[in-house]
């Protein structure tokens, strides 16, 4: 370590905690990583894919799952955009996994600040999606600084009625 000594104290802890937390970052970014090829048709069988439609898929990837009732039944295989500017998620689903065609695709969150997924609402019809067919219900991502805003809006809305009220009283 003859490099940290021409370096003071207070720089070479500055160094180390530098690097340590580059080493998180990296140990953070490959776990990711190989987490997303884990996701892939475990025990083998057949697939057949499915589209769903979304204006918004915000944080959601190529090769993130997709599950019913909490279960992984496929994933995610493809993303394009139609001529109206709507997301076209593309998702392969076990064979064995037959969907209502009146079941609903969301995405949803595993965390608040977590990955992204398609969680599926089975729906009643005794009619089933066909391979290549389409979800006819979606529900967008939401965004989680959107939510955050609308609080903190909602907080200081109610702030100022309570400041305005306390002011009248006053008076």
């Amino acid at each position: 370590m003859k490099i940290l000594e021409t370096y003071n104290k207070e720089e070479t802890k500055n160094l180390k905690v530098g690097l340590s937390v580059l080493l998180v970052v990296l140990v953070a970014f490959f776990a990711v990583l190989f987490s997303r090829d884990e996701i892939t048709h475990k025990g083998g069988g057949n697939y057949y894919q499915v589209y769903a439609r979304f204006n918004r898929t915000d944080g959601l990837m190529v090769g993130d799952a997709v599950r019913l009732a909490g279960m992984d039944i496929g994933r995610v295989v493809g993303a394009k955009l139609d001529n109206d500017f709507k997301a076209i998620m593309t998702l392969e689903i076990n064979e064995k996994i037959q969907l209502p065609d009146d079941s609903s695709a969301a995405i949803v969150s595993s965390a608040v600040m977590g990955a992204k997924y398609i969680e599926i609402e089975p729906g009643g019809s005794e009619d089933m999606i066909a391979p290549g067919g389409e979800f006819s219900y979606t529900q967008d991502a939401m965004v989680i600084e959107e939510l955050i805003e609308r609080i903190i809006g909602i907080g200081k809305a109610k702030r100022q009625n309570k400041k305005e009220t306390s002011e009248d009283g006053k008076n």
